[in-house]
């Protein structure tokens, strides 16, 4: 029953130990019930979300293990029961918001928020009107047509970290940069558009998500957000168990 209730109570989640889970359920449930003999036949239940932003290196995979034994969250990270908000792939760097709670993973990853990403790109070439023109209408790709960007030609970021291992590059052929947001979250995305036209890209880093940037994060570290950055947690109020049982039972 906990189970079925707690998405819809917005009890935030993450991923413990059997025993932690076992502990915390039955705590859940007895606050429910608490709040059932408050309030009568309905009950609120709220948590206290956390949330940090941290810049991710090159070659880190956006999870906290790997069989294979590469580089993972839990070389950088060491606050328990938080998980990604969100993908980055392994082979771009830059901003990953981490949270303890599911409705705040939702708002800030799922698609139909149009949560603005922006994203410093490298591309190989100099790359021309016309094509940040193609960017900023949208891209025929082979999932569909993305939806309109935002784009423009940049100079390379200021205070911006090497990259370890280094971008490889054509002596024979320069390269540019540019900065693109986006509010899709298709799978490497922003790659497959520059490629599109005609631009490939050598470095993708992602510097803001909505309201969170990367200023003042170095590669490798993170610091704490406040989850109301975007927006409180709205609290639901569902009957309670006892009430759902009886109302069902008269059907």
């Amino acid at each position: 029953m906990f189970r079925r209730l707690a998405p819809i109570a917005g009890i935030c989640s993450h991923k413990p130990s059997s025993r932690e889970r076992y502990g915390q359920r039955n705590q859940a449930y007895d606050d429910i019930i608490k709040h059932s003999a408050e309030f009568g036949s309905h009950y609120t239940v709220t948590s206290v979300s956390h949330l940090i932003a941290f810049n991710k290196p090159f070659n880190v995979l956006c999870q906290f293990t790997d069989r294979e034994g590469r580089s993972t969250l839990s070389n950088y990270i060491d606050v328990p029961g938080i998980y990604a908000a969100g993908r980055l792939d392994r082979d771009s760097e830059g901003l990953l918001l981490l949270t303890d709670c599911g409705a705040l993973q939702q708002r800030i990853a799922h698609p139909s928020r149009k949560l603005w990403k922006r994203y410093w790109v490298q591309v190989e070439g100099t790359i021309s009107d016309a094509a940040l023109q193609r960017l900023r209408n949208g891209i025929a790709l082979r999932d569909g047509p993305t939806a309109p960007a935002n784009a423009k030609r940049i100079e390379e970021p200021e205070r911006l970290w090497p990259r370890d291992p280094p971008v490889r590059f054509r002596k024979s052929v320069s390269d540019s940069w540019l900065e693109l947001e986006i509010h899709e979250g298709r799978n490497r995305q922003v790659r497959r558009m520059t490629a599109a036209v005609g631009y490939p890209t050598l470095r993708l880093i992602r510097c803001a998500i909505g309201p969170v940037s990367l200023e003042g994060l170095r590669p490798g570290t993170w610091r704490d957000i406040d989850p109301l950055l975007f927006g409180p947690i709205k609290q639901k109020t569902i009957a309670a168990p006892g009430q759902r049982a009886r109302s069902r039972s008269r059907n």
